[in-house]
């Protein structure tokens, strides 16, 4: 309803075109690779034919909640790879004892947007089994709306604020010596 009003009054002249209401940012937003960077023993660069020669993780239908519980989406089934699957193909830089417990893994946008995941998160809680990064949603290859990659923390209570469209990079940071 909102979303009607707001392009009624842009169409009349009377308020500018929200982003969201113009096909243009989503295009240029596409993403088409994910690169895989930081303390890591072999950064790579993942297309999605790379990423389908990985184990596979599949769910089933996923409510995507913003931050105040409101559901912006329902996902009837993704398909894609965990995150902490990627992070092993890549090998974390970690040769401490205890260096892996001071790694952070950002995920970021093409529009700028980044979720941090801690290793202890992804390899040591039941979290990490729902960290995806997907490439198909409801059955399709993903489309301008969410770039070819995606990511999805599907076991957080509310999935949307790290559920990220246009995923094209995963950096690794140690954070403290």
């Amino acid at each position: 309803m909102l979303k009607k009003i707001f392009l009624g009054l842009a169409s009349a002249g009377l308020l500018a075109a929200p982003a969201w209401a113009d096909p243009a940012p989503a295009r240029e937003h596409m993403s088409h690779a994910l690169t895989v960077t930081g303390k890591v023993a072999t950064p790579l660069t993942l297309k999605v034919a790379d990423l389908r020669q990985l184990p596979p993780a599949n769910g089933g239908e996923l409510a995507v909640t913003r931050h105040n519980g409101d559901k912006a989406e329902t996902i009837t089934s993704y398909r894609g790879v965990r995150l902490r699957d990627i992070l092993d193909k890549a090998a974390l830089d970690a040769p401490g004892h205890n260096d892996v417990k001071k790694l952070a893994i950002i995920a970021t946008a093409t529009d700028g947007y980044a979720v941090v995941f801690s290793w202890g998160e992804l390899y040591n809680s039941p979290a990490g089994e729902g960290v995806i990064v997907y490439y198909e949603k409801n059955g399709k290859a993903l489309d301008e709306n969410d770039g070819e990659i995606g990511l999805i923390s599907a076991k957080d209570i509310r999935t949307g604020p790290r559920h990220l469209k246009w995923l094209n990079a995963i950096e690794v940071r140690k954070l403290v010596e």
